[in-house]
């Protein structure tokens, strides 16, 4: 998509991000039946203190399209990453510019940091049942399946672990 950057959140931005973050996953189904997610969700300033907020922003209008958050190992946010593994979390994009390719901006800026910082993958974790556009997405990027991430963090939350190897150079 022209037009599009991504580029590091900044303080400004924390409001915008929170909103289209809990916008994305209510309109993907997945906060139904949460208790408290949607708070963790909004929480930016807490994810930027931990990790990488980055945003992608439509610059024509100047405005908050999506935002993913990227994490190293041992590190709050961290969920399943091991050593020079880094992992992306909590990619949203606002509800009315989905499909305009804000989301592979995002993953795509995430596989770049990793590069950069020398990691060996990328990896991912997706509910079980999610939409299949995104699931579309990460086999594009060349993410396979690592059933070893697999992981449930409350009953009937099922996450499927998702790899994507990278080479330096």
């Amino acid at each position: 998509m022209s037009g599009l950057r991504v580029r590091p959140a900044e303080p400004a931005d924390f409001p915008a991000v929170a909103r289209l973050t809990v916008a994305a996953y209510e309109a993907d189904g997945q906060l139904k039946g949460e208790h408290g997610y949607g708070e963790v969700l909004a929480d930016v300033s807490s994810r930027a203190a931990s990790g990488e907020v980055l945003v992608a922003v439509d610059e024509v209008a100047d405005a908050v399209l999506g935002s993913v958050t990227f994490v190293l190992p041992g590190t709050p946010f961290a969920e399943l990453s091991g050593p020079g593994e880094a992992e992306f979390r909590m990619l949203a994009v606002d509800p009315g510019a989905q499909g305009r390719g804000v989301g592979a901006a995002l993953a795509q800026a995430c596989v770049a940091r990793a590069v950069e910082l020398g990691c060996t993958a990328l990896v991912i974790c997706v509910r079980a049942g999610m939409a299949d556009s995104a699931h579309r997405l990460y086999s594009r990027l060349g993410f396979v399946r690592a059933p070893e991430k697999d992981w449930a963090p409350a009953a009937g939350v099922d996450l499927l672990g998702l790899r994507l190897a990278l080479t330096r150079g």
